[in-house]
């Protein structure tokens, strides 16, 4: 029966969510083949201290987004990115000080400054009293990155797509790129633990973005400790993480939609391989899982599919059987085990 109702179909994916905008899925980055640092953030990018900023010099004649001097972090570094990313802000130059004066001034201000107010462009997270979230269930507290991505990642991401904002994928890719990408750097930055535990890590792992973003801080033995190379290291930590940024963009455009796409297909089209609804067979090979069990929920599936069929080439019949933990697979090759 399983052998009969395995299809091997190669039409192409006609789901309802990619009804339109096709061709944005099939090419979304006409003009970022050879992705780099340097032609991720648009126009030129010019970082640059608070001396600079008082009396003028080295000011750009566009807008000017500000940070704060110093030691910085991953979530200053991607929110500078991102706010650059925008029609509001694009090329806009970088001011990093802690002169308040100086923020007054500026047309936005990220992590300094004590203030969080999208009216007027303020995106700080360090003062008494914030809980700002990203909402959609989601209750991490939100950094700087969080709160840029919160009211702009919309935009980048339609702009990547070539399409309006309020088009169904820019929102499912909204929420997916935030849980898969900004949410761990929101807390990594609000020292929040992975775990519900009051235990010591096993190991450390200082090999994820905010940690490389804090390794290009200048080191303290450095003999030069002057603001000129503190805001080149800065530049170079924001081409990093945005870089990154772009990338996770990327493959949510190219892989993760298309591979949700034929998943939905095959989930919607499981009346037709068995009547009880409880057999899905996967036509063709795709990241899947959490695609299905993701859903499953949203679709509220009863009952609960148990039998899906699995990677054409790896098995001549490979059946997944999912029990309550879904954690079982049995691989029937022909031949033998």
């Amino acid at each position: 029966m399983l052998a009969a109702a395995w299809r091997l179909s190669q039409r192409a994916v006609a789901s309802p969510l990619l009804a339109t905008g096709r061709s944005q899925i099939q090419s979304p980055f006409p003009t970022m083949a050879s992705l780099s640092p340097a032609a991720a953030s648009p126009k030129r990018l010019r970082v640059y201290s608070s001396a600079a900023a008082a009396d003028g010099d080295g000011a750009g004649s566009g807008k000017r987004v500000g940070t704060h001097n110093g030691s910085f972090h991953c979530d200053e570094a991607l929110g500078c990115f991102l706010i650059r990313l925008t029609s509001q802000f694009a090329g806009a130059d970088v001011v990093r000080t802690r002169d308040a004066q100086i923020l007054d001034t500026l047309d936005a201000v990220l992590d300094v400054g004590g203030v969080y107010d999208p009216n007027r462009h303020r995106y700080d997270h360090h003062q008494k009293g914030f809980s700002e979230v990203f909402g959609h269930g989601f209750n991490t507290k939100l950094s700087s990155a969080g709160l840029v991505y919160k009211h702009f990642g919309k935009e980048i991401i339609a702009k990547e797509l070539g399409v309006n904002e309020d088009h169904e994928d820019v929102h499912r890719l909204y929420l997916a790129i935030y849980k898969s990408f900004v949410e761990a750097l929101d807390a990594i930055d609000n020292g929040i633990n992975q775990y519900d535990t009051d235990q010591p890590p096993k190991y450390v792992n200082n090999t994820h973005l905010s940690s490389r973003v804090g390794r290009l801080n200048p080191d303290w033995t450095d003999p030069d400790q002057s603001p000129e190379k503190e805001n080149a290291a800065f530049q170079q930590a924001m081409m990093l993480a945005g870089s990154e940024f772009m990338e996770s963009v990327r493959f949510h455009v190219k892989s993760w939609l298309p591979a949700r796409s034929i998943v939905l297909e095959c989930l919607l089209s499981r009346g037709k391989v068995d009547p009880s609804g409880e057999i899905m067979v996967l036509d063709r090979f795709c990241p899947w899982k959490l695609h299905l069990f993701e859903l499953e929920e949203e679709l509220k599936i009863d009952p609960l599919t148990k039998m899906r069929g699995a990677r054409a080439g790896e098995c001549k019949l490979s059946v997944l059987l999912l029990t309550g933990s879904r954690a079982e697979r049995l691989c029937q090759r022909s031949g033998g085990a």
